[in-house]
């Protein structure tokens, strides 16, 4: 079993930034798919940005040219980097690790104030 770990979540008022940040408990993490998701209320969760295991990047419209993702093999961990956060922005933050398997993290809170 693989544990994934976010930390970095919180309250940020609109334009601000935040770092979320995910460890991975075991070693599949360098040959592991990492992405973020997001789910607001009421709503489904939907993908915000991935990278694969060669640093090939992808994002969702609505965050492109705001956040960035990242990944450090050498600690198994995966960076989302939020800058002009939005009020639209405000969602449960989850981590994905994706290969033939699939693992998620508990979630971490993003709260923007307008």
């Amino acid at each position: 079993q693989v544990q994934l770990v976010e930390s970095g979540g919180g309250l940020v008022q609109a334009g601000g930034s935040l770092r979320l940040a995910c460890t991975a408990s075991r070693t599949i993490f360098s040959i592991s798919t990492m992405g973020w998701y997001r789910q607001a209320p009421g709503k489904q969760r939907e993908l915000v940005a991935a990278v694969t295991p060669r640093d090939s990047t992808n994002y969702a419209d609505s965050v492109k040219g705001r956040f960035t993702i990242s990944r450090d093999n050498a600690k198994n961990t995966v960076y989302l980097q939020m800058n002009s956060l939005k009020p639209e922005d405000t969602a449960v933050y989850y981590c994905n690790a994706r290969g033939f398997w699939e693992y998620w993290g508990q979630g971490t809170q993003v709260t923007v104030s307008s």
